[in-house]
């Protein structure tokens, strides 16, 4: 029962990260680049996560969790980026 969670989970996370890089070559504005570029990073990390639960290594949940971290940063790098145009201030 388990691995069919998992797989159906695997396959429907997938989908979503390829709708999301979709988004994100596609996307109209600069903003909706960014969401898409969040989404996608949330997206990875619970496909981690999902991935280390069905496998149980403990490596990928600390790859999950660096992923959140980067993907928090670069979000927030970008929106300043194209708030102000400068990244220091």
């Amino acid at each position: 029962m388990l691995s069919a969670a998992i797989t159906l989970t695997v396959a429907l996370l997938v989908v979503a990260i390829g709708l999301a890089a979709w988004r994100l070559l596609r996307g109209p504005h600069v903003c909706d680049r960014i969401l898409a570029l969040d989404t996608l990073y949330v997206n990875a990390a619970g496909l981690l996560i999902v991935l280390g639960v069905a496998d149980g290594a403990a490596t990928l949940f600390e790859a999950a969790l660096l992923v959140a971290v980067l993907g928090f940063v670069g979000t927030v790098a970008l929106s300043k980026y194209v708030e102000s145009r400068d990244l220091i201030e």
